[in-house]
């Protein structure tokens, strides 16, 4: 099946109020993309940040007008709020599979691979993390999760407790498991990464020996690990470090992702006084703490 793809370039104020307005002329999805190649890094939690200038996508049937729904936009908002339409028929793909032409095994450490259903690689002294992806960000091809999949492959966790914090698709709590930790939390606030690692687990078959949950329900444990990581964003890191650091026990292992090379010093500032840390290591443009609590 094809569809027609309907574009425009509009501030960020207004783009919300556009793709509304194409849902509702009956969109069967809407998207955002950059239009002005801006990046965005530091989204508060649930907070929904987009670009100065942003391109609002929609997908419709073919049976639509396009010409019809652009002059039906546009007497609903000022033509100077709108800018470069672009008209496009496309065809339907298996998007999926599509993203998993550039998805490849991936190896850390020379001890754990990470790799794509029908891709699995079963060497001696291994273990292999079969993942796809996702709704659920994380599949090891980002610097921020392949630091910390480095980091877990260099230490040995057998028998610890482990918390990933802001887990995503759940790709390290499940790499702890398969690295021989005894149980692993997954806390995430989205629910659709809940579903996403409770999922990735019975893929691995380490189903029996984590626990996926909302922040909310995680508190309620009261559960302290042997090691935590928490591949977030420099912001929240810094403004949840008392909580973060409080999920560690004593002499237990911390390791920090998501911190750009120029927010490291102001989230070592933050986390001394609970940790003693190691030297930064960095991947492009991305940089991994760690550190003992003290």
């Amino acid at each position: 099946m094809a569809w027609h793809q309907i574009s425009v370039i509009t501030s960020e104020n207004t783009a919300p109020k556009v793709a509304d307005f194409f849902s509702d002329l009956g969109a069967v999805s809407v998207t955002y993309m950059d239009a002005k190649d801006e990046p965005v890094y530091e989204p508060a939690i649930g907070e929904i940040k987009i670009w100065a200038q942003t391109r609002v996508i929609a997908l419709y049937e073919l049976t639509v007008d396009p010409a019809n729904m652009k002059s039906r936009t546009l007497k609903h908002f000022q033509q100077e709020a709108l800018e470069d339409w672009v008209f496009e028929e496309i065809a339907d793909q298996a998007w999926e599979r599509t993203w998993m032409e550039y998805y490849r095994p991936m190896k850390f450490a020379g001890k754990l691979w990470v790799c794509p259903t029908g891709q699995e690689q079963r060497e001696e002294n291994t273990v292999c993390l079969i993942l796809d992806p996702g709704l659920a960000f994380g599949t090891g091809t980002h610097p921020t999760t392949a630091l910390c999949l480095e980091w877990l492959a260099s230490h040995d966790v057998t028998g610890k407790t482990v918390i990933d914090y802001g887990c995503g698709s759940g790709i390290l709590a499940i790499a702890a498991l398969l690295l021989g930790a005894r149980m692993a939390y997954a806390v995430d606030i989205d629910p659709q990464a809940i579903t996403a690692a409770e999922d990735n687990a019975v893929k691995n078959n380490v189903q029996d020996k984590i626990i996926c949950c909302l922040p909310e329900q995680f508190k309620a444990t009261n559960v302290k690990a042997d090691v935590v990581l928490a591949n977030i964003l420099a912001k929240p890191l810094i403004d949840m470090v008392g909580q973060i650091a409080g999920l560690v026990i004593s002499k237990g292992q911390l390791v920090l992702s998501g911190i750009l090379a120029e927010q490291a010093d102001s989230v070592i500032d933050a986390y001394q006084p609970f940790l003693l840390l190691n030297k930064p290591v960095q991947q492009d443009d991305w940089v991994r703490l760690a550190g003992i609590k003290r």
